[in-house]
Order: C-alpha cells, then structure tokens, then sequence
C-alpha cells in the first residue's frame, strides 16, 4: 500500500512510526505498512459464494456451494494460531465473507484472542440490523468494493441495484460509528469515475479509499486488456494526489492510499522533489520503512479450503495447507524455494528491477501480477510505470 494522504500531504511523519518501534501490535491500523516486524496481515477467504458476479474477481466466486470449507473449529483453530503468532490483523474476505453463516462467531473469536478483525465485503448485505451486531462484535474497519457509480458499478457486478445496496451498507455502517472505506480497482472501463468516486467520498464523509491497481489474478485475467498504458496509469496517480489535495484544502482529510502498483512510491517522492524537496526527504524515509512489496512476508492469504498463499491473487502458489500444518509454521518454512526468495526478493528479481534505484523501496513490485504475465516469477512487473530515466541511479543520469 501507498499512502497517498500520508505521503504526498504529510499526514504521517517517521516520528509517528517511531513512536511504536516498528512494533506491528502496537501500531494504529493506519501506520500497520510502516511495521518494522512485518508480521503478516492475513487475508482469511471465509468462503467462496458470492451473491455477485464481478468480472475480475481473483477467487471467481459464483453464489454456489464449494466443496472443502474450513468448519467453524478449523476456522477458530487458524484464528488462534494466527493470535499465537502475533499476526496484527485479520481481514475476513470471500467471496462474499457476509454469506458465511458463522462469520459472526469467527470475528467474535478474533477480537476475543486479540486480533483487529476487518472485513472486505460488497457491501450489499450490510442491513441496519446487520451493522448493529457487527459494531458490537469489535468490528475494526468495513472495506466495501465500489468500481464507479451506479451503471459502471452494477455492470462489474453483473447484478443491478448492486450499488444502491452497497451505499446503504455504507450508509448502515457509518451511522454504528464504524470505520468504513472503499475500494476500486482502475481500469480502462472506470478510470473516468475516479472523480465522481472522491465527490462520494465527500459527500457522504467516507474516511477511506483505496485504489487498486488491476491484478490479473482470477476472472480479472480475461480483463487485461482493461489495464492502462503506462501514460494512463501516471495520469491516473496524479489525478488521486490532486484529488485529495483538494479535499484536504477543504478541511476534509480522508485516508488515501493505492494498492498493488509500488511504482506508486517513488512516483511520488519524484513530483514531491519538484514541488517540496523538504518532504520528499522526509517520504524517503517513510518508502524505506514500508519497504515495498510485502506478498510473502507483511501480507499472506489463507482461502476457504485452508490453503496458504503468498496474497489473495497468487493462487496457484500453495505453501501448505492449514488442515495439515498451522500457519506459523508454514509461514516461516524456507525449505520451500518460492517462500525463501520472496523473503528476500530484492536478490531475485531480474530485468528493469535487478537495477532499479528504487528496489529497496519497491522490492520488485507484484510477483504474481509478473508471472501472470511474463511466465517469469522473477521477471520486472510489466504494470511499473517509471521511465528508465527514473528508475536510474543517480550516478548514471
């Protein structure tokens, strides 16, 4: 994740990280990509049903039974090793993770051994009442998917009146007093509505956004045609900076951030040095605490069958599975050549990246969007955008 709030408009300082120690169970939520531990946020796909039918969902989740879903007690069993292991957070996914008939119970147990539970969801299951007990379980933050307004959105969804629901869940969450943030994945088919997106956020008072940028992972790979060029992609960036800017300058300071793309970094740092070097300083040290790409290492997934993977999309690259082996172990066993390198991917990567000025901030950007594309695990991530000129170092310019 990048921070554009926190990056580009000063929201957080280095101080701010310090303070803690890096330590990531003692970080506030907001500071957690700055942990110096990187002890895993696990992303836990409580099923794969769905009630929706996006086009690039990376599970390709359909509103059917799956065979193999953990039960409750293997579910809870994963939850207490997770707390054992001091693993800060568990954001409960999907599918849709609201359809899960004991996904109560499990948020319930997470927050009783200790945990921050989240949840990305739809959104559009989130009744009054639905909010209510979800507030009252300790709930952290709700994160509901919004890829535009109401025709580009329900059309991703492939259900109409997807967007009318999943506002209303918005709405319902906020009035319990919860965090709420939204999510959009940029495409070639909804970049337009990026401004419309942050006149939502405004109008509504939405404290969070994350901008993800397009994973071919899933059902999103007969979409990849759909991601931007890389002029596209700068545009876009710029357009978020800007955006955010101007809410700030209105006294409205939401919490901005893009995902997937850690190209986004230094492209940052890079406009910062034309127009506040004083804070470009003070961003370069923030990129070296964040460190890039965490798939491996600060971000892990478990799915609804129990098998572990490096992130949510890289889902033909199993380490084990949970039935047979806890997470802790798994998580931590560099016998398996794919978990030892992406531990120190930095050594491993080849191409623009082996090179790259910016690699101890990036770490490579995404492995599995590179092998989804190029075959080569190791190869540079096809979506960096930065120019040769910019991923030069200094000496060489």
């Amino acid at each position: 994740m990048i921070g554009i709030s926190k990056l580009y408009l000063g929201a957080v300082e280095e101080a701010d990280v310090l303070r803690y120690g890096g330590d990531s169970r003692r970080l506030p939520s907001h500071l957690l990509q700055f942990s110096r531990d990187k002890k895993p946020v696990v992303v836990f796909n409580t099923t794969r049903r769905c009630n929706l039918k996006c086009i690039h969902c990376y599970s390709e989740s359909e509103n059917k039974d799956y065979t193999g879903e953990l039960s409750t007690d293997e579910a809870k069993v994963l939850i207490d090793d997770l707390a054992r292991f001091g693993a800060p957070v568990i954001l409960f996914s999907g599918g849709e993770p609201l359809m899960r008939p004991d996904l109560e119970e499990l948020i319930a147990h997470a927050v009783g051994r200790g945990m921050r539970a989240v949840i990305s969801t739809n959104g559009t299951l989130i009744t009054e009442d639905r909010a209510a007990r979800l507030k009252d379980l300790g709930l952290s933050y709700v994160g509901v998917s919004l890829d535009g307004l109401e025709a580009t959105h329900d059309s991703f969804r492939k259900v109409n009146g997807a967007f009318s629901k999943a506002v209303s869940g918005i709405q319902n969450s906020m009035r319990q007093g919860m965090k709420v943030g939204l999510r959009f994945t940029i495409n070639r088919l909804n970049a337009h509505e990026i401004g419309p997106i942050f006149d939502l956020m405004e109008a509504e008072r939405i404290p969070r956004i994350c901008f993800y940028h397009l994973v071919v992972s899933g059902r999103g790979a007969g979409i990849s045609e759909m991601m931007l060029s890389d002029n596209e992609t700068r545009a876009v960036v710029d357009l978020i900076m800007d955006r955010t800017k101007a809410l700030f300058d209105k006294g409205f300071e939401p919490e901005v951030l893009t995902v997937d793309n850690h190209a986004d970094g230094p492209y940052v740092y890079l406009r910062l040095m034309r127009e506040d070097p004083n804070r470009a300083a003070e961003v370069l040290k923030l990129l070296t605490l964040n460190q890039g790409n965490s798939s491996g290492v600060g971000i892990a997934c478990v799915s609804f069958d129990g098998e572990v993977y490096a992130d949510q999309f890289w889902r033909n690259r199993s380490f084990g599975n949970v039935r047979r082996r806890p997470f802790s172990e798994i998580w931590t066993d560099v016998t398996n050549p794919l978990m030892a390198r992406l531990k120190e991917k930095q050594k491993h990567v080849t191409g623009r990246c082996a090179g790259c000025r910016w690699l101890s901030v990036c770490a490579g950007n995404f492995r599995a969007r590179a092998e989804a594309m190029t075959g080569d695990t190791w190869a540079s991530d096809p979506a960096c955008y930065l120019t040769d000129e910019e991923i030069r170092p200094p000496a060489e310019t």
